[in-house]
């Protein structure tokens, strides 16, 4: 196992010794710690968590579940490799989701506004002095701005699906917001983008939109394919 990963038995109060689990090592996959295509053990991942294999074990297939990880009898357990092609489909389909949800709203009368919406007009047009700095924080807040365009959009089964694309890309598109340029990048692009839908402009939304996340797409590719180099000790 890679010398660097570091699962900390930190006991959260209320959580269960497997969800504990699952989320320490989905950490370490999502930093790199553990890398891609590495294989390793339930016994080594309890030993440095300090519990029994059973919540490893139930974690991993938790995670092997979501696709992150895979089971292997006689070898144990291994990170998924890194499949690009996997990761360029998954973001197609997330383009073909998130132009369909601006194209909805975008069609509907201005009185038909919503909650979703006007929450995201209050995060996304907020002056540059109120903006956050945390690239962690804009992450999750970039993942609740599209993940509430698509929801906002009036279709449960898109927005679900939506949300499954957004999981297992996840891993990567967090990187985007590694660099300070792009976090201030992500508020003028989803502050241009709402106010295209909330003017019922769809052409320049989805024009944006696309622009948007083509640009997000090419920077984690760069940023995945250095930080698997380095990890690597290339």
């Amino acid at each position: 196992m890679h010398g660097s990963l570091s699962l900390r038995p930190a006991l959260a109060l209320g959580a269960s010794l497997a969800d504990q689990a699952y989320q320490l090592i989905k950490d370490d996959l999502f930093s790199f710690r553990l890398l891609p295509g590495e294989r390793f053990t339930e016994t080594d991942l309890a030993a440095r968590l300090g519990v029994s294999r059973t919540p490893v074990r139930l974690g991993l297939a938790r995670l092997e579940r979501e696709g992150f990880v895979l089971a292997s009898p006689r070898s144990g357990w291994q990170a998924r490799p890194f499949d690009f092609e996997r990761f360029e489909a998954l973001y197609d389909l997330r383009i073909v989701l998130e132009l369909a949800a601006v194209e909805r709203l975008c069609a509907r009368e201005r009185a038909d506004e919503t909650d979703l919406l006007m929450a995201l007009r209050d995060i996304w047009h907020a002056p540059p002095q109120q903006r956050l700095l945390d690239g962690r924080r804009v992450a999750e807040l970039d993942e609740a701005f599209h993940c509430a365009l698509v929801e906002a959009a009036g279709n449960p089964e898109m927005a679900q699906v939506h949300r499954d694309v957004t999981e297992k890309i996840r891993i990567v598109r967090r990187l985007d917001f590694t660099k300070d340029f792009r976090i201030d990048a992500t508020y003028e692009e989803h502050g241009a983008i709402l106010g295209a839908v909330l003017a019922r402009q769809a052409d320049d939304a989805a024009r944006l939109l696309r622009a948007h996340i083509g640009t997000s797409r090419a920077e984690v590719s760069k940023i995945t394919l250095r930080m698997l180099h380095e990890a690597r000790g290339g």
